[in-house]
């Protein structure tokens, strides 16, 4: 199981994801989905969206890939599943949610780690 901190790892790259957040969103649950379904990343995924970025995409499972709206904080939501799927990977910079998933037996992975599987 991946977790993904969606804002962390979409944040990690200054390229104006800032101008339209629900847009970033979208974009990044696409390119996850394709990696999924080319074999770059092992299903399941889910990803957490939180504030204006859920816009981007709706609930639900496509293609293995979970999208999750944090009704709150995103890394509240992220703990939680992380605490639910024993063993998960977390991917996130943030080193508060890195203690606390890892405080529930997850590992975590930095954005680079994600970003290069994305790339064909």
């Amino acid at each position: 199981m991946l977790v993904i901190d969606a804002a962390n790892v979409i944040g990690s790259r200054p390229n104006g994801w800032w101008r339209d957040r629900p847009a970033a969103a979208r974009g990044f649950t696409a390119r996850i989905r394709e990696a999924v379904t080319d074999g770059r990343l092992d299903a399941p995924v889910i990803i957490v969206l939180e504030g204006r970025s859920r816009e981007g995409a709706d609930e639900g499972v496509t293609d293995g890939v979970e999208v999750a709206h944090a009704p709150g904080e995103g890394d509240d939501t992220i703990a939680v599943l992380a605490g639910r799927h024993r063993g998960a990977v977390v991917v996130t910079a943030d080193r508060e949610l890195a203690r606390r998933v890892r405080a529930v037996d997850a590992e975590v992975v930095g954005p680079s780690w994600l970003l290069d599987r994305l790339s064909p």
